[in-house]
């Protein structure tokens, strides 16, 4: 395992610093604040975040005597996206992205509309992108042909708020 996946575990193996990333996540917090809201001291707290920044799932900006922190969303995608299998396929020039993925994976497709949508993959069902050699794809899986050695990445979008909204409407 790599040294910054060592520090990535060591930093999410502490309940303390796993309370300060959920923190975080709901809105960028000084130091002092995330000590009132765990109800523990400044210098515990300092400690904590500096085990974070050194794996790099913290960012702190600096503000004169401020320091304003937040995660670094980036890299705990990257993190999680490091655990992802490997599978090697190997298909004929011009094949669709469809046809790939039938190689490897149990694919569920259902018809919506005048397209084809795959809503399970190896028995998990959901909504499912993909990126081509790190750029998200413009096309249905079946018009995506591929004429290159490539990396797709086949991802499953997981139910993750990035914003609630909580409406209220004007009577």
């Amino acid at each position: 395992m790599s040294s910054m996946g060592c520090r990535i575990f060591h930093a999410l193996g502490s309940e303390t610093r796993v309370k300060i990333l959920e923190l975080l996540s709901n809105k960028e917090m000084h130091m002092s604040e995330i000590a009132r809201e765990l109800d523990i001291s400044v210098p515990v707290v300092s400690k904590h975040v500096k085990v974070l920044e050194e794996s790099e799932l913290l960012e702190r900006h600096v503000f004169g005597k401020s320091h304003v922190l937040k995660p670094n969303r980036k890299n705990i995608h990257l993190a999680v996206d490091s655990f992802a299998p490997t599978r090697k396929v190997e298909i004929e020039k011009g094949a669709s992205l469809m046809e790939a993925l039938r190689n490897v994976a149990d694919i569920d497709v259902r018809k919506k509309g005048d397209r084809e949508m795959i809503v399970s993959t190896d028995g998990e069902e959901g909504l499912f992108v993909y990126e081509i050699d790190g750029q998200f794809g413009d096309k249905n899986v079946n018009d995506c042909v591929l004429e290159d050695d490539t990396i797709v990445d086949w991802k499953k979008l997981e139910p993750i708020t990035r914003i609630r909204l909580d409406i209220h409407v004007k009577k």
